[in-house]
């Protein structure tokens, strides 16, 4: 073994109250290694979490006050240090000795008086042991960064697609403007609201709360299929229209069953958006379409949904309506509880009535961004 410039020396820390001992191994070592001693456990412990690092023990197991197996016990139970190789040294050759070493998380034993080309070739080995496993380790920490940061790439660019589509029907029918942001944060906010409660807390997991925010930009791209004729009316629809207007809730249903067909398998985000685009439109009282399902066999993503909508249509200019003020929309849908809306999500709603407003105000159209600043 060829003597190494200091700089390139890996640093073995010594552990032994014997300093004639210390003198020993550090004279052995000092051409290959950078050398620390500590003639106690507790000192043992504290030049082991100091830069730099040690790269590998060399601990005596008997020691007074703090002997080898209770300074092991900590070293590898310290997250600082726990990767450090440890070496015991003992002049014992007890089975159940080495075994609880083995135990307690030392990779090897080295029995005095020691064969100093013995000694050497050990440590050399554990530190190449621990090179190895330090770079692969390393080396996973890298891959899971460039996993992480791949995978925020494809839900920012799934976010991007979803919006886009769901902003085809803005195209055609703009007057909704920031309808689709407002109701998504209004989505989201009741469902925060609402994961804890025992009636939701096994849905609304933070997983579902999160497709629940991406799947709500879509709730109304069946109008797509709409002709501009009804979709773009300056009034109030017909009856004739308005069973035309309602066929939207399956268009977007089966939009979404083709794509999903064409793509081969199911996603997720997806499943729920079908739930929210073909259901937000039931009432809980069954007076709803399109299939008028009442109270819990409506989804619950539909169910929220269908409070952010309304909600966000009625403080809404529209080509045929005004904005209905905030106060007035809350009392209306305080109101339709029990009947168009679920009891549990209009009271929450009335619990966010604050983060409403903000939302509101964060997202408003341009036009009523003027009106507030003027």
């Amino acid at each position: 073994m060829n003597p190494l410039a200091e700089s390139e020396k890996p640093t073995v820390l010594l552990v032994d109250d014997t300093p004639q001992n210390l003198s020993v191994l550090s004279g052995l070592f000092m051409d290959f290694y950078r050398v620390k001693v500590a003639t106690g456990g507790a000192r043992a412990l504290r030049i082991a979490r100091s830069d730099p690092i040690p790269d590998l023990i060399l601990l005596d197991v008997m020691m007074p006050d703090m002997d080898g197996y209770e300074v092991c016990r900590h070293l590898k139970s310290d997250p600082i240090t726990r990767e450090i190789p440890v070496i015991f040294l003992t002049a014992t050759s007890d089975v159940d000795s080495e075994q609880r070493g083995f135990e307690l998380g030392a990779e090897d034993f080295i029995r005095k008086p020691i064969s100093p080309p013995i000694v050497l070739a050990r440590i050399k080995t554990h530190l190449a042991l621990k090179a190895s496993q330090d770079f692969l380790r390393d080396k996973n920490v890298i891959l899971e960064a460039e996993v992480l940061r791949r995978t925020e790439d494809l839900l920012a660019a799934q976010d991007v697609t979803v919006l886009m589509l769901a902003s085809l029907v803005e195209t055609r029918d703009n007057e909704t403007g920031a309808h689709i942001q407002r109701t998504q944060h209004y989505v989201r906010a009741l469902a925060e609201r609402l994961k804890d409660r025992p009636k939701f807390s096994s849905y609304l997991t933070a997983t579902r709360i999160q497709l629940l925010f991406q799947s709500a930009a879509l709730h109304d791209i069946g109008k797509v299929g709409i002709p501009d004729r009804i979709l773009q009316k300056p009034g109030r629809l017909d009856s004739e229209e308005y069973e035309i207007m309602k066929t939207h809730t399956l268009l977007g249903r089966e939009s979404i069953e083709h794509a999903e067909a064409r793509f081969g398998k199911s996603v997720p985000f997806l499943d729920m958006a079908k739930s929210i685009v073909y259901s937000h439109h039931e009432k809980w009282d069954g007076s709803g379409y399109p299939d008028g399902i009442a109270g819990e066999a409506i989804p619950i993503s539909a169910r929220l949904m269908a409070v952010a909508d309304v909600y966000d249509a009625i403080t809404s200019k529209r080509v045929y309506k005004g904005a209905m003020p905030h106060d007035r929309a809350v009392a209306i849908i305080e109101g339709e509880s029990g009947k168009h809306f679920d009891p549990a999500i209009v009271e929450a709603f009335i619990d966010l009535q604050s983060e409403f407003r903000a939302i509101a105000a964060r997202f408003a159209d341009p036009e009523d961004e003027m009106l507030a600043n003027s």
